[in-house]
């Protein structure tokens, strides 16, 4: 490359950070490393009506909790600044101006609400909504003696004849005909740029050589390639990444999930693992490998790999690579992660919450089949309970069988005696039972299960045994035993 590659993330503060934006951001920060050069974060906040303080914050946050922090930009500062765009507003009245000086723009006196009524006219007769040029036909004494009047007045750009053209970084060789591009405004009424001519003026001022974005942005590209050139400049190179959908095929929403950053962030998903996962929303390394770490990334990741179909956003596969990442956690750690879910949600307090030894023990339980902290109580809240409510299913599965209550009278009998309390002479004691019986030891076990925890699935059952301690254990066993009893007087043991 000629130039040292400079690309940018420019997010309007106008919401959260979208997976979609994330994505977007991660690509190009990949490139930047691997090409050693600069990741630029700009803040496109001219639409001041939309802006949102806090969107701005979670903006931030979200890059920075994704590990993707910027060269330059807010905080960071840089040679390029400011970094808002609402800082830079004389720079594009200034370019305007030249335009409308050079003939390549012109004044439009038509009034909002009416171009409004036009486009949908226009959208209800199935044709293109495109200005009609009217206030391109005034001459220029008249533009000039509407203007000099105090008449409120937007500038547009005056696109050319022909069509065209550039190489795209991931599509290839991509044409538009310049007869079915709009006239842009590129200046409001209120002095303010719009999205196309604002982003060209500041690319060209940051230097940017690379603008890698989402494949909605298709249509402003031929538009911003004619804005460069009627300023004289070089467009940068323009990659344009696949649309990420939802998993019933349509664009991805609300409705289909979480699908901001910090969602996921605070429902116990690792920023590793958000990366590794995003990064795969469109790129792939050899169809097979699927678990990268970010510097991996920048090693490996390039634009020829970047799929022209649509992503499909898993939330399976991300719950799934987000436990790849959780259970390669030391125990402590996990442990962590886990206190900190229970502490902000409030689902555990006090002496429960503060005994760590014994929720270490716990998470080392339930092992594998946490996937990330929020679902630590799906495995273990029996263990923070006096007593357990069986759920209904299960329990009418042990009322369907007639020996259930007798065995789990035997079972606490022999838990009450065994010795030591460990492991080992537990699963003797248990498999004892069955074997005696002349039963399968999970015609013991699974009764067991359902009485200790109230579920059908849990850690392994001596495990249980071992977490809730030899009085618990018992007192629980001869409860639910009970309780069969007095739901079932025809049961026979």
């Amino acid at each position: 490359m000629t130039s040292p590659v400079r690309v940018r993330f420019a997010p309007s503060p106008t919401g959260y950070l979208h997976v979609g934006g994330a994505r977007t951001a991660l690509f190009n920060y990949l490139y930047a490393r691997q090409h050693g050069g600069t990741f630029v974060l700009r803040i496109e906040d001219t639409d001041q009506d939309r802006n949102v303080e806090a969107a701005l914050r979670g903006i931030l946050e979200g890059l920075s909790w994704l590990g993707l922090r910027w060269d330059e930009g807010p905080e960071a500062g840089g040679p390029h600044g400011p970094y808002f765009q609402s800082e830079r507003l004389k720079s594009y009245a200034e370019a305007a101006r030249r335009l409308l000086h050079e003939g390549k723009a012109y004044r439009c006196f038509c009034d909002p609400a009416d171009l409004k009524n036009r486009r949908e006219a226009a959208l209800a007769r199935g044709e293109p909504p495109k200005y009609d040029r009217t206030c391109f036909r005034l001459t220029k004494q008249e533009s000039d003696a509407r203007a000099a009047k105090g008449d409120a007045y937007a500038i547009r750009f005056l696109i050319p004849e022909g069509e065209t053209s550039w190489e795209d970084e991931v599509r290839g060789t991509v044409t538009f005909q310049n007869s079915t591009l709009d006239d842009l405004v590129i200046l409001r009424t209120d002095q303010h740029p719009t999205y196309n001519f604002a982003a060209v003026v500041d690319d060209d001022a940051m230097r940017i050589t690379h603008v890698l974005r989402g494949d909605d942005h298709i249509s402003n590209t031929p538009r911003q390639i004619q804005l460069y050139r009627a300023l004289g400049l070089t467009p940068p190179r323009f990659g344009h990444l696949p649309m990420i959908l939802g998993p019933d095929g349509t664009r991805l929403s609300k409705r289909h999930g979480a699908v901001s950053v910090t969602a996921f962030r605070d429902d116990g998903i690792m920023p590793q693992a958000m990366v590794n996962f995003l990064a795969l929303l469109g790129w792939a390394y050899d169809g097979e490998r699927e678990i990268f770490t970010i510097e991996e990334l920048t090693q490996v990741f390039s634009l020829d790999r970047v799929s022209k179909n649509p992503a499909i956003f898993n939330y399976e596969k991300l719950d799934w690579m987000n436990g790849e990442y959780f259970r390669a956690l030391p125990l402590s750690t996990r442990a962590d992660l886990v206190a900190a879910y229970l502490e902000s949600t409030g689902a555990l307090k006090g002496p429960a919450l503060r005994d760590r030894a014994f929720l270490e023990r716990a998470v080392e339980a339930v092992g594998d089949r946490m996937k990330r902290p929020r679902q630590f109580l799906e495995y273990a809240a029996y263990l923070y309970v006096e007593r357990v409510e069986p759920e209904p299913e299960p329990w009418a599965e042990l009322l369907a069988k007639p020996s259930a209550a007798a065995r789990l009278k035997k079972l606490a009998s022999l838990l009450e005696e065994v010795q030591p309390f460990e492991h080992d002479p537990i699963e003797k004691a248990t498999r004892g039972l069955a074997a005696s019986e002349g039963v399968k030891a999970g015609e013991v076990i699974m009764p067991a299960r359902i009485a200790l925890t109230g579920k059908k699935v849990s850690p392994g059952i001596f495990d249980v045994i071992l977490l809730l301690g030899r009085e618990r254990t018992v007192e629980r066993l001869r409860h639910a035993a009970e309780r069969l009893e007095a739901e079932s007087p025809a049961r026979t043991s």
